[in-house]
Order: C-alpha cells, then sequence, then structure tokens
C-alpha cells in the first residue's frame, strides 16, 4: 500500500459502551476471538486460555469497565479493522499504584501499516494522563508480535519485571509512565 492510499483511507476510532450498537460489539469479539486465535497458534501459548478470552469477549464492554478500563475499536473504510482494552491493576511490588494494563492490541493484516495500532495505543496513553494513571503495563510476545514490540519501544514502553502470571512462553513485559 502506497502512502497516498493510506491517507485516502477513513479512519475512525470508537469507545465501546453499553450504548454500543449490536453490530459493533459483534465487531469487537470478532476481532479480540481473532486476536485469540493468533495467539494460540504461536510456539509457546500452549497454555493461552482461549476459553477464557471467549467469555472476555461474550462480556464486552462489562469484561473492562468492570475492571476500571475500557476498549476501542478502529474502523477502517468502515470496516471493523482493531482492537484495544485496558483494565486498572492492583498495585503490588511489581506494580505502581494508580497503573493500567493495556491489552489485546490487534490489528487486521490488510489493515497493517496505516498506524492503526499506534494510535488505538495512544488514545489509551491519553486516557491514562486524563485519568491520573501513573504507569501503564503490557506483557507481548516479541518473536511473535514484533510489529507490536518495536511499536511500544517506538512509544517509549520499557522493560520490566513480570507483573502477572502470564503462562506464555518468551513474553517481554514493558512499562509506560505517562
Amino acid at each position: 500500500m502506497t502512502a497516498q492510499q493510506a491517507e485516502s483511507r477513513i479512519v475512525q476510532l470508537e469507545e465501546l459502551s453499553d450504548d454500543s450498537s449490536c453490530e459493533v460489539l459483534a465487531a469487537a469479539r470478532e476481532l479480540l476471538l481473532e486476536y485469540g486465535r493468533f495467539v494460540i497458534a504461536q510456539p509457546g501459548a500452549a497454555r493461552f486460555c482461549f476459553g477464557s478470552l471467549e467469555k472476555e469477549a461474550a462480556r464486552l464492554p462489562l469484561s473492562y469497565s468492570e475492571q476500571a478500563g475500557g476498549c476501542f475499536i478502529a474502523f477502517v473504510d468502515n470496516a471493523p479493522t482493531g482492537f484495544v482494552a485496558w483494565r486498572a491493576l492492583a498495585p503490588s511490588s511489581q506494580v505502581a499504584a494508580d497503573a493500567w494494563e493495556l491489552k489485546r492490541l490487534w490489528v487486521r493484516p490488510g489493515g497493517r501499516g496505516l498506524g492503526l495500532g499506534r494510535a488505538l495505543t495512544q488514545d489509551v496513553l491519553d486516557r491514562a494522563v486524563a485519568a491520573n494513571r501513573k504507569a501503564i503495563y503490557l506483557d507481548t510476545a516479541p518473536a511473535s508480535m514484533a510489529a507490536a514490540y518495536r511499536l511500544y519501544l517506538d512509544m517509549g514502553f520499557i522493560p520490566c519485571a513480570p507483573y502477572n502470571d502470564n503462562p506464555v512462553e518468551g513474553l517481554a513485559y514493558l512499562v509506560k509512565f505517562p
């Protein structure tokens, strides 16, 4: 795709809420499940629980809003193309007070190269600043999600100690202090 083609595309981000249409919620659920199918297809992901992800998807947006978070869906030319979520983290020896966790960043292959991953991540970071959050944590698999890993580093995330008990092998743990 050329830069001119990317510029001519209409990109919209929408936060999911109780007022979101059934069609938008269904599209967000499908994006989330696509993310899960991608993860379980990767080496080292044998212990990833797709059943838990299915329950999470079925309850959107409550699965995040009930955890003091939320989620965005991205549309390109009115087609659902990307998703990201966030939730509050409880403070611990590994987690700063007033922190969020960035979750489930996913952009369909046809939407890659348009800056959607950056836009979705930046919207969560902007929300974090507005909500006076002190840190944003995430985990990612650099071997299978190399573009996302590079994006996070480019956006100022830095390595940190593991802050959760994610069973997927080969994870990198990152944090950003907005």
